[in-house]
């Protein structure tokens, strides 16, 4: 595997550009040209209707990128996080709902199954997700138990041949349109905690399993956010994944890679918003001149493009770290909570650059400004990060 190479001249976006190999740079123009080419032109269509984008979906799987990471023997791509780190990125440059839609599709639900299914579950499952013939959800966060995932309230209780789930999950990322549900409960309510519950897979159309409320979100309109619920809903025992009350643990793993994704729509949001501003101060005359010759604007962009470039720094070592076998909680914490407040800083001064046009959805500035902030908040809040960081830190 081919790792980060070394530094360059800065990029069109500001930031550090990384010198990645031939076959990665490959993948990163050809998630750029998907961007412009099948995201750019609907963005504003998507975002204000709140319509997934299946159709992009369904040709980003024929591209390869709903498997990214996943063995080409399973129907991926068999590639590794630099390259789902480049490719998350390009997109969330145009349209942070797609990239976090494809992210969640890849990271959670798709490689939940894949790290901790059997064979049998691998083939059955694994294969039709990565190859982006079905679309995968991952069902943690409950009404009351979001931070404190250990919480988890819904039950599963064992019966002959299988388990009969009940209780309800909100905040789903593609909870009314997945078609492959990896779901949380408890199944031993005496067991010690963090060791009492279990995943399963739950398929679209098994009975007692439906979508709920569809969320009307502050930003990623275009990303579909639902609840889901679970009413004496039988799955059988090969729907169990792993070990019985190992799920928690397995969790906290595939978050890992998931703060990655986060990070990488954070730095894609980032490098999005700071272009839009760059653009248009250059176009933007006040004065007699564009305002990009003002040095507050300049100190501005300089700020932004310095944090972009220290993003990138933290995102792709994350990323090759993975892609080595390391350990990796404390640096995905640090890449996540970095980024995503990056991308947060970014997004308000891109606002304040355009002034009122800002404020207006003429220009994408007010979008990303409404995007952004789920990178602070998805996968972990800031604090949660802060938290994980200062465990190892104090260890």
């Amino acid at each position: 595997m081919a790792m980060v190479q070394e530094a360059t001249d800065t990029d069109s976006a500001g930031g550090l550009s990384f010198e990645l190999n031939e076959e990665q740079k490959a993948i990163q123009e050809a998630a750029r040209d998907f961007a412009m080419g099948e995201v750019d032109p609907i963005v504003e269509e998507i975002d204000e209707a709140q319509r997934f984008p299946m159709e992009v979906m369904k040709k980003a799987g024929e591209l390869g990128f709903l498997g990214i990471i996943i063995p080409e023997e399973y129907g991926g791509a068999g590639l590794g996080y630099i390259e789902y780190v480049a490719v998350i990125t390009e997109l969330s440059r145009v349209d942070p709902s797609v990239g976090i839609s494809i992210a969640a599709h890849n990271s959670l639900g798709t490689n939940h199954i894949y790290k901790f299914g059997n064979e049998a579950q691998r083939q059955r499952w694994v294969t039709p997700l990565a190859s982006g013939k079905k679309i995968a959800a991952w069902s943690l966060t409950e009404p009351g138990a979001g931070s404190d995932a250990a919480g988890t309230r819904t039950r599963a209780d064992k019966v002959d041949g299988g388990w009969v789930i009940n209780g309800a999950k909100t905040f789903t990322t593609h909870g009314s349109v997945g078609d492959i549900c990896v779901v949380f409960a408890v199944t031993d309510p005496d067991g010690p905690r963090h060791h009492n519950i279990s995943a399963f897979v739950v398929e679209k159309g098994t009975e007692g399993f439906r979508s709920g409320k569809k969320e009307n979100k502050l930003g990623i309109r275009a990303s579909d956010t639902a609840e889901v619920v679970l009413e004496n809903c039988f799955v059988p025992d090969e729907n169990l994944l792993g070990e019985q009350g190992e799920g928690f643990i397995q969790a906290l793993k595939i978050l890992d890679g998931g703060r990655i994704s986060i990070a990488a729509l954070g730095l894609g949001t980032a490098i999005g918003a700071f272009e839009t501003a760059r653009d248009y101060s250059k176009e933007r005359e006040q004065f007699g001149k564009p305002i990009a010759k003002f040095q507050a604007i300049q100190f501005a962009l300089a700020e932004m493009s310095t944090r972009i470039a220290a993003a990138e720094i933290l995102t792709y070592a994350a990323a090759e770290a993975m892609d080595r076998g390391r350990k990796v909680s404390r640096l995905a914490a640090e890449a996540k909570l970095y980024t995503g407040e990056a991308a947060v800083f970014c997004a308000e001064r891109g606002v304040q650059i355009l002034g009122g046009y800002g404020f207006i959805k003429d220009y994408r500035a007010e979008k990303f400004y409404r995007d952004c902030k789920i990178c602070t908040i998805g996968e972990g809040t800031s604090e949660i990060q802060r938290l994980v960081i200062a465990r190892d830190v104090l260890r």
